[in-house]
């Protein structure tokens, strides 16, 4: 696994914004390399491995190192290497940390953080300059030489001769190389002279192609990784099913794999299709293999983003095994279990993100991508409670002057929880959430026309409910256009039209009229939602 590459996909472009300076970028790069060896240290890791640690807590790398002659030593090397100012240096610094903090306890998942950054050790090592030992616990740079020196590995034990070369020696030793140089220029020049239209000898190619190289860097840097979350049900079914794609091609690629594992279960995964996400998928040509390793595990969760397929289980021992038998049918993919719900941290990094989408919005926003950065954020409500929480109402506000600025925007705020209650309690609750919402956007100045509201209860869960982290993901508040219409697969639309919620939702479809339709053991009373 290469962590600085993750790292710098990951955490550079939410500290450095707009700011795309390779100088900065590399600094950040080498402090990650630093950063991941001090916490590779069993005592340094200890003093917070129970600690939840916020993602804005620029104090967190004061705490790392306690040393200020430390703490001015690494920004002003590193600002030195790098031609930065030493104060933005530290800025930097100290943004990046707790982010790379909570980066490397994600990769790391059941791992412990120590023995999963010494494992890994060689990805970085090598990032990590000469000077950082004084930083660094003892023995971490033993085996790491200076920057841009070759150690030999190979010992002399013959004594050392010293010989005196004949005077002029050296200069009879070049007349030969010399001729060969000028005859070499003798003929470049009369094949130069013999072209009709030569060509400039420094052809600016390489120069053109580097800044078109560099345009297309910056292009994929704001594409988000395409991605697919399934979950599995009690009898192996296809209980959740939710992805991101750039492109038709690519939903249907995996739609044709989702259709050859789980049949006509896949008719009820929902596609987000669209330009902000990647038209790749490293895992896609691995599905087939890889979705019926999932399907024979009940109540099981995967996630596949970017070149990182993450998956969650009741049952450990199944977990374990689910996490082999998926390295071994995908190797070039990191496997890895999902860690302990990390509550704090979650609402943490999905305000941030958040944050970002909506900074990136730009003037007059495409209302779907509003839709998308506000269904970004987890909204985490107090049990059986309907109250927004103080960490969300910035957010919000800044949502409720950016739906009053763009003309004709229409939102539905869709409300949904997990199926620890009944099927009626659980529509309530998700109705009185998404109510909440909107109330409170209508008391920032949005106009109540439009936003509308539904509670769906548990009946489109996201992921397993089987698992704590499967029960937070399935709470949550979703954001739409209220004119939105999702093409699920060869043709099936899922519109608003269509968001009456199934109240049997490991059936295979969503038509139900009565309280479960196709159910005839569930009695013939009208659904009074109808």
């Amino acid at each position: 696994m290469n962590i600085i590459s993750h790292l710098t996909r990951t955490v550079s472009p939410a500290v450095l914004g707009d700011d795309h300076s390779p100088a900065k970028e590399s600094l950040l790069e080498q402090f990650y390399a630093i950063f991941a060896a001090r916490l590779a240290d069993h005592d340094t890791y200890g003093r917070f491995a129970n600690e939840n640690i916020a993602r804005d807590d620029q104090g967190f790398y004061d705490r790392i190192w306690t040393e200020g002659a430390h703490r001015d030593q690494i920004s002003r090397e590193l600002a030195g290497k790098h031609n930065v100012d030493a104060t933005a240096a530290r800025g930097l610094i100290a943004m990046a940390a707790p982010l790379a903090f909570h980066e490397i306890k994600s990769l790391a998942g059941t791992t412990p953080v120590p023995q999963f950054l010494n494992d890994n050790l060689a990805s970085y090592q090598h990032h990590i300059p000469a000077w950082a030992s004084t930083v660094l616990p003892a023995g971490m740079l033993a085996a790491t030489p200076a920057a841009g020196t070759r150690i030999s590995d190979t010992t002399s034990t013959a004594p050392l001769q010293h010989t005196e070369e004949e005077k002029g020696s050296f200069m009879k030793a070049l007349l030969p190389i010399i001729g060969l140089i000028i005859l070499g220029a003798l003929a470049w020049a009369l094949l130069r002279g013999c072209q009709e239209n030569p060509e400039p000898v420094a052809t600016p190619v390489a120069s053109e192609q580097q800044a078109a190289g560099d345009e297309q860097v910056a292009v994929a840097a704001d594409v988000e990784p395409a991605s697919l979350r399934i979950a599995t049900g009690e009898n192996n079914e296809l209980y959740a099913c939710r992805m991101n794609a750039g492109d038709e091609t690519l939903q249907s690629k995996v739609m044709n794999a989702l259709t050859a594992a789980f049949g006509d279960e896949a008719n009820k995964c929902r596609a987000d299709v669209d330009d902000n996400f990647a038209t790749d998928m490293p895992a896609a040509a691995q599905l087939a293999s890889i979705l019926p390793i999932v399907k024979n595990v009940p109540n099981a969760s995967m996630i596949i983003k970017g070149d990182t397929i993450t998956v969650n289980a009741p049952d450990e021992a199944a977990l374990q095994q689910l996490v082999t038998d998926l390295q071994a049918a995908a190797p070039a993919m990191t496997v890895q279990a999902e860690g302990p719900l990390d509550l704090q941290g979650e609402i943490d990094d999905s305000l941030t993100a958040a944050d970002v989408a909506m900074t990136n919005l730009g003037d007059n926003p495409d209302p779907r991508d509003v839709a998308r950065a506000l269904s970004i954020q987890v909204i985490n409500f107090e049990l059986d409670k309907a109250i927004i929480p103080d960490a969300n109402k910035a957010l919000l506000d800044r949502a409720a002057k950016i739906i009053n600025e763009v003309p004709d925007m229409e939102l539905m705020i869709i409300g949904h929880t997990d199926s620890q209650a009944s099927d009626d309690y659980n529509i309530e609750l998700s109705q009185e959430r998404a109510d909440a919402v909107k109330e409170y956007l209508v008391a920032q100045g949005v106009d109540a026309s439009k936003l509308s509201t539904k509670g769906m209860g548990e009946s489109e869960p996201i992921a397993d409910n089987s698992t704590e982290q499967g029960r937070f993901r399935n709470r949550r508040i979703e954001f739409v256009v209220n004119d939105e219409i999702n093409v699920a697969n060869e043709g099936m639309v899922i519109s608003n039209d269509a968001l009456d919620p199934d109240l049997n939702p490991l059936d295979s479809n969503n038509d139900d009229v009565l309280p479960d339709g196709d159910d005839v053991t569930q009695g013939s009373a009208i659904d009074p939602a109808n």
